[in-house]
């Protein structure tokens, strides 16, 4: 008589399906960040922290002993320069984000370019090519 053992054993480890996991997460995660949001709120933290410098300056000069005065006119020059300020950092982080991506396409373009002539130098394959490609956009 002859008999099978069938044991059933687990093909996913538990440990590594936990990896997984996190790891599509943190990948999740990553595409939803927006680098032209986290550019604008740094940029606008940096507007803000200038105007309410300047402000404390210049009302610490005619504020003599009215703290709630003073403390009052600086929390309305940082909110006031929040709400105006905020607008016009979105677009600059948007367009200095799209700037910085045309530079970085046109870059590698130059940098394929110098690879590409390069080879061409060194193959009179890729050499032949190149100027069939040439001799055909003229035309």
């Amino acid at each position: 008589m002859t008999s099978f053992v069938n044991i059933n054993y687990s093909t996913r480890h538990p440990g590594v399906e936990r990896v997984q996991n996190f790891v599509e997460v943190i990948l999740g995660a990553s595409k939803q960040f927006s680098f032209a949001k986290g550019l604008s709120t740094m940029l606008l933290a940096a507007m803000v922290a200038a105007l309410v410098v300047v402000a404390d300056q210049l009302i610490d000069t005619w504020a003599d002993g009215h703290l709630l005065a003073a403390w009052v006119m600086l929390w309305l020059v940082g909110f006031a320069a929040i709400g105006l300020l905020a607008s016009p950092t979105r677009q600059l982080a948007l367009k200095s984000i799209a700037a910085m991506d045309a530079w970085s396409r046109k870059l590698a373009r130059q940098r394929a370019d110098e690879r590409l002539w390069y080879f061409a130098k060194q193959d009179p394959r890729v050499m032949a090519d190149l100027q069939a490609a040439i001799n055909r956009a003229r035309s």
